[in-house]
């Protein structure tokens, strides 16, 4: 997978870019001056990141996802990440039928929701999961593939189904490993 140059990412604007980032040059990449990266961070192809986002260090994004960070933003905590074609979005209209929808249409005609979004340290989505504006994924927590977050999350367990909902809890075993890790990094 060809990953930009460094030339081009310090050229793509970014509010910070820290070391070792790789972005797919088939990524897409929208409003690069509300983002930060943090160092070791990848984000792959065919990916569509977008609005304000924060990316901390040690995250993965895989193919075909959508971060789409909107006016409130997404953050992204160490050890965090998605798996292929997952969804993190911070805004959605009002589907009731109440409103009408859609980007073309004025404000004062539409019930947008938007709130930030927060994976927070060693959390991550499954393949084709879906988190929900205002949920908080706490540290810890594994999503299964295909889940649909809605609410958010307790600390250090796995969740599945539509909506996610807590089946047992993860180790924590991988608190002992990142010790070591950051002690004698690769």
């Amino acid at each position: 997978m060809p990953y930009l140059s460094q030339p081009q990412l310090e050229a793509m604007g970014f509010r910070k870019l820290g070391k070792n980032v790789k972005i797919s040059d088939r990524a897409s990449v929208y409003d690069a001056p509300q983002m930060e990266i943090g160092d070791h961070v990848r984000i792959d192809d065919f990916c569509v990141v977008s609005g304000r986002i924060v990316f901390n260090s040690y995250i993965h994004i895989a193919p075909l996802c959508l971060v789409a960070g909107g006016e409130k933003g997404i953050t992204f905590d160490d050890f965090t990440g998605m798996a292929y074609g997952a969804f993190a979005f911070t805004q959605s209209d009002d589907y009731t039928g109440k409103t009408l929808t859609n980007p073309t249409v004025p404000d004062e005609y539409k019930n947008e929701t938007k709130a930030p979004v927060h994976f927070k340290k060693h959390s991550g989505l499954g393949a084709k999961a879906i988190v929900f504006p205002g949920v908080t994924l706490a540290e810890g927590t594994a999503v299964g593939a295909m889940a649909m977050v809605v609410h958010s999350t307790e600390p250090w367990g796995i969740y599945v189904g539509i909506p996610a909902r807590r089946v047992k809890e993860r180790h924590r075993d991988l608190l002992e490993l990142e010790k070591k890790f950051r002690s004698h990094p690769v």
